[in-house]
């Protein structure tokens, strides 16, 4: 598959603590996940600090633009190394699944868990 007709992997993370050690660990499993899939690097968005428990998610916000701005014309996903990277809470987490499906993708984790179905299901829009 050509780089142009890749899917786009906008890789997400956030972190309250201090140490970005398991945080640069994830996002070099999310790299290798993606490049192991053939997916091009978007880019990636941090949630710092407060911003990583807090409802806004400003960086999230960001991903969610850049995303829904491409999403038109490509296949488009928000990586993440796991489903708590999203929030430890299921109904804040689907929330934001819900959020990312109304931006035109779907979410995946680097443990081979995805909404993809789901997300035809429920829109009847398919990727080519």
């Amino acid at each position: 598959m050509s780089a142009e007709r890749a899917p786009l992997a906008y890789v997400y993370d956030r972190c309250a603590s201090r140490s970005k050690r398991h945080l640069d660990m994830r996002l070099i499993g999310c790299h290798t996940y993606a490049d192991h899939k053939g997916w091009v690097l978007a880019g990636r968005w941090l949630d710092l600090g407060d911003a990583a428990v807090d409802c806004a998610r400003p960086q999230l916000g960001e991903l969610l633009a850049a995303m829904r701005a491409t999403a038109p014309g490509r296949e488009v996903l928000c990586l993440v190394h796991n489903w708590g990277r999203l929030a430890h809470d299921v109904q804040h987490r689907i929330a934001i699944q819900q959020r990312i499906a109304q931006a035109g993708g779907y979410s995946a984790t680097t443990f081979d868990e995805s909404d993809q179905r789901a997300r035809e299901v429920l829109t009847g829009v398919r990727y080519a």
